[in-house]
């Protein structure tokens, strides 16, 4: 008699493969929708890991981020397409994705290359759960750095006159790459109106924090020259208002009288390096959801 068939029927069999999502929903803020949601997850024999919440008293509105498990015969599609009565019955804006699938990010630089080569590294290295699809630059400098990596390098020049057709070919590299997220690196160029509006929420822009008070070139010099005792940097969704989207993250160093413009800078670079990584991780984390000019950030 072979061991199996000493074990009988009562030998433990393999666990089921589970498979993780996150479900991220808005709606009007009343009660049972905590209650709905993991009815609909119990009924559909899968089990939450983690859930976060917000109510926003104010507007009005109710936030929520869950991470659950499920077994492998429940499909992507068929939770989508079952939650949707759920989503409707409580006027919801949601979305389900894999919790481990890594988003495709495009980064998009100029002649700054810290915060590209910062992304470029901790993607490489797990710390940033993305794949980079491509780097686009209105110039050449960087273009040995993305071959290092692998990376498909795009130079797409910019100019008064030829805005809107760098733009129309920046959107044909989003949609071959199947890109989910832009980030501006340090992209020293205003975007327009219409391919705000058509990558709404799916672009994230870094500054220094000094905006609006020292604008134009050299700003940390700006800044070192007024003596300035804080030093930070903002990541935030891009709009149509020129810096003024939605805030994600912001980062502060203090600094004394004694450092220089030099020095200033260098720490400003860092700064903008540590906002912007957080703000991209939360969001391909599925973490970040839009809540009218501000964002909810479950970390």
């Amino acid at each position: 008699m072979s061991a199996d068939q000493a074990a009988g029927p009562l030998a433990e069999q393999p666990a089921e493969q589970q498979v993780e999502y996150v479900l991220t929903l808005s709606c009007p803020d009343r009660k049972g929708i905590v209650h709905a949601v993991s009815s609909y997850l119990f009924m559909t024999d899968c089990n939450i890991v983690d859930s976060q919440q917000y109510g926003d008293r104010a507007a009005g509105l109710f936030f929520m981020r869950v991470h659950f498990s499920a077994g492998s015969q429940v499909t992507l599609e068929r939770l989508r397409a079952s939650f949707a009565a759920v989503a409707d019955s409580w006027q919801m804006e949601w979305e389900i994705g894999g919790a481990r699938a890594r988003m495709r990010i495009l980064l998009m630089v100029s002649r700054f290359g810290h915060c590209l080569n910062d992304l470029l590294f901790r993607a490489r290295t797990g710390a940033l759960p993305v794949e980079i699809a491509a780097v686009v630059s209105n110039h050449t400098d960087f273009r040995e750095l993305a071959d290092s990596y692998g990376i498909p390098f795009h130079h797409i020049p910019v100019s008064a006159s030829s805005r809107e057709r760098a733009e129309a070919e920046l959107l044909k590299v989003v949609r071959a790459e199947d890109v989910e997220l832009v980030v501006l690196a340090r992209y020293m160029q205003v975007l327009g109106d219409d391919l705000c509006k058509q990558l709404s929420g799916r672009i994230i822009n870094i500054h220094h924090s000094f905006l609006p008070s020292f604008k134009g070139a050299k700003p940390y010099h700006q800044a070192h020259a007024r003596g300035v005792k804080l030093i930070g940097a903002t990541a935030h969704y891009v709009t149509a208002d020129l810096d003024e989207g939605p805030i994600i993250e912001q980062e502060v160093e203090r600094v004394g009288h004694d450092v220089t413009p030099e020095q200033l800078v260098a720490l400003g670079r860092d700064v903008e390096c540590r906002a912007l990584a957080r703000a991209v991780k939360w969001h391909s984390e599925r973490r970040i959801l839009l809540n009218g000019a501000r964002t909810v950030v479950f970390t």
